[in-house]
């Protein structure tokens, strides 16, 4: 019994931290608006950008960043993959393409996109070899 229960928090624990992506603005902007917190959106290529793979590795797949966005950040991720197997459905391409054409018209990845509550722009920033926290105190240095 002490093993199936050992497993079973093994395997929730992971989902606990998994981080809330959002993948559409207006829905990101309303839950940004309710809960009073800053839009960070990404705008990567996840599939074939190494910086942009190395920022989801370093920073939004570490446990320091999860913990702290969950409570302080609604993200939203615009990804433009190339591979096939990766495709967006067509809607999602075409609203990526729209918040690029609004946030990212220089098509710059990866970038990341800080916006307060009301979809004003407040810093933009891509990747930097920084700690977790160090980021966090990045990001949070456009807030003020």
């Amino acid at each position: 019994m002490k093993k199936l229960t050992y497993i079973a928090l093994l395997l929730v624990s992971p989902m606990v931290l998994a981080q809330n992506w959002q993948t559409n603005y207006g829905e990101a902007l309303a839950l940004a608006s309710k809960s009073e917190r800053p839009i960070v959106l990404v705008f990567s290529g996840s599939d074939w950008c190494a910086p942009c793979i190395k920022l989801d590795r370093a920073i939004w797949q570490s446990q320091d960043f999860q913990e702290y966005a969950q409570n302080n950040f609604v993200l939203l991720k615009a990804d433009f993959p190339r591979k096939k197997s990766n495709q967006l459905s067509e809607k999602r391409k075409l609203e990526n393409q729209q918040l690029a054409h609004r946030f990212n018209p220089k098509g710059h990845f990866p970038l990341v996109v800080v916006l307060d509550n009301t979809g004003r722009l407040l810093g933009k920033t891509g990747y930097k070899k920084m700690s977790p926290q160090e980021y966090i105190s990045h990001l949070n240095s456009f807030l003020r």
